[in-house]
């Protein structure tokens, strides 16, 4: 797995590039200190004029509405307004359109960031001033979270909108909207922190700093001191991952949609690393310093801010897949070569637009591009059944023998290898594309998903009809990490298993009812999960 830079042979901007943020998967704007606000598109890499800034306005950051809620996404997977901050203190809440539909006073001194939380129903802001603030959608001020002696350079929600990180001089601090609420804060780096991110899915954040050293907390949180330039924690500030130095602070992080990647931004430095924290991708453009980076919806590519004017742009190739005797790899933005490793057979298949996922198993390859799945027979590559796509925006795709289930933007839907769709899941007040492969499990009978709202809780599907199954949920007493379903036997013998915070797992029945449910401990100290096939 690897970066492909693409840039524009001269900047587009002629003064530093400070924000960028996705409309839709091929759809993107950049605002700068030059007053423009311009559009790409990331089929030509051509911007055009998207808005005019007065001169007096220098924006700092951008984000768009959480797409899928009201008001937010539209078929395509685009927002219809996005946030944006400036120097000047206020903030900016900008539709669609380019028009400005409200101006608010926010901060003393410039506001350094904005986010959306992910229900659409607050925003949060940092600022010069070291004020962290809460405001209502309409930019109606609810709270002052926090005030801090320095500047807040970055701040963020958690995934269950509760609470929000933020970065002031070298500590990281976690603080819950509930009132009295004592807040978790420790000291992240050496040096202030530039950037930070918490994913929603993975619930890791990721943090870089202008220091050159690190320290990594044990279990018993005694400090070892090392150097480092960013550094991956979990969502309880307990340290993961810490990277050996670079040459310039780091001024960028950011998560992809599933959190399973993050990107790092630095002077001439755009890198590319897993959640573990292994580095993947080490590219060296000639932009300067990489001031801001956004992952597109679908989380194949990413977007960077910089300082020369330029506006980097870096697709994901060379992603492999494997199943039993085959294996299927990336190769390019619109091809994918399968190779049999007993035979060394290779079929290479070349697609209209580009990929975005790929799933192989059960003698099936699953593909997606921008706008279409395709669905390949290991007997014959050449005749893939091929259907359309309501919103281009796949996160996320899981097999089952019979069947496999595809997260497109805000839809969940199952359907079978011959391109027959079978139904559509609806889970109540949740977003589809904070799903992953660990909280999503299929069989040809049966999908099951843990609610990201309540995290003890996982709902249960018929997978052909979509309705309930059983109770409709199964409920545990600790927070879910992970699921898993078995794939053989009937749907009457059928079983979910899963671990808790805790690392202990559980399995229990599916179509059991009431007090009739049980749940049996199977083991403990257990970091992942999959059931034999």
């Amino acid at each position: 797995m690897r970066l492909k830079l693409t840039m524009p042979r001269e900047p587009k901007h002629t003064d530093t590039v400070t924000a960028v943020g996705w409309m839709t998967s091929d759809e993107l704007i950049s605002c700068s200190d030059d007053h423009q606000i311009l559009k790409w598109n990331l089929v030509s890499i051509e911007a055009s004029p998207f808005s005019t800034l007065p001169e007096t306005l220098f924006p700092t950051d951008i984000h768009w509405f959480p797409r899928g809620l009201a008001g937010g996404a539209k078929k395509g997977g685009g927002s219809d307004s996005f946030v944006l901050t400036s120097t000047d203190g206020r903030f900016y809440l900008i539709s669609k359109s380019g028009r400005v539909e409200k101006a608010v006073e926010a901060h003393k001194g410039a506001v350094l960031s904005a986010r959306w939380s992910y229900d659409g129903s607050s925003l949060l802001t940092v600022g010069e001033d070291g004020a962290v603030k809460i405001w209502s959608r309409s930019g109606m001020l609810r709270s002052t979270l926090a005030q801090n002696g320095g500047s807040v350079y970055g701040g963020c929600w958690s995934p269950d909108n509760g609470r929000v990180l933020f970065c002031c001089g070298k500590q990281l601090t976690i603080k819950s909207l509930q009132a009295n609420a004592k807040p978790t804060q420790w000291k992240a780096h050496d040096g202030v922190v530039l950037s930070v991110d918490w994913s929603a899915t993975s619930n890791n954040i990721v943090s870089g700093g202008e220091d050159c050293k690190y320290k990594i907390f044990d279990d018993t949180f005694n400090i070892l001191n090392r150097k480092f330039p960013f550094s991956v924690w979990d969502g309880f500030g307990r340290p993961l991952f810490a990277s050996t130095a670079h040459e310039f602070p780091i001024t960028a992080v950011s998560w992809s949609s599933e959190g399973d990647l993050f990107a790092v931004g630095s002077f001439n430095t755009l890198r590319l690393c897993d959640k573990a924290g292994w580095s993947h991708s080490l590219e060296k453009p000639r932009t300067g310093s990489i001031f801001n980076i956004r992952w597109s919806p679908d989380g194949t590519q990413l977007a960077g801010a910089c300082g020369n004017g330029q506006v980097v742009f870096a697709n994901i190739i060379e992603q492999r897949v494997e199943w039993r005797h085959l294996e299927a790899v990336q190769t390019k933005r619109k091809t994918v070569e399968v190779r049999d490793v007993t035979s060394e057979a290779r079929d290479k298949l070349e697609l209209k637009d580009r990929v975005t996922k790929l799933a192989l198993g059960w003698g099936y390859l699953v593909v997606t591009t921008a706008t279409q799945c395709y669905v390949f027979n290991s007997n014959s590559w050449n005749t893939p059944v091929i259907t359309d796509l309501k919103e281009g925006s796949v996160s996320l795709i899981i097999m089952a023998a019979k069947c496999f289930l595809v997260v497109d933007g805000t839809t969940v839907s199952i359907q079978t290898y011959d391109g027959r769709p079978q139904c559509h899941l609806k889970i109540p007040g949740q977003r589809s594309d904070l799903l992953s492969e660990r909280t999503v499990g299929l069989s040809n009978d049966t999908a099951v998903i843990r609610d990201k709202n309540d995290e003890k809780m996982i709902h249960l599907f018929d997978a052909v009809t979509g309705k309930p199954i059983g109770d409709g949920k199964v409920m545990h007493t600790q927070e879910i990490l992970e699921i898993a379903i078995d794939q053989c036997g009937s749907s009457q013998e059928r079983k979910v298993a899963l671990i808790d915070k805790n690392n202990d797992c559980f399995l229990s029945s599916v179509k059991t009812y009431g007090s009739g449910r049980r749940i049996l401990k199977i083991g403990t100290l257990l970091l992942s999960l999959i059931i034999e096939l």
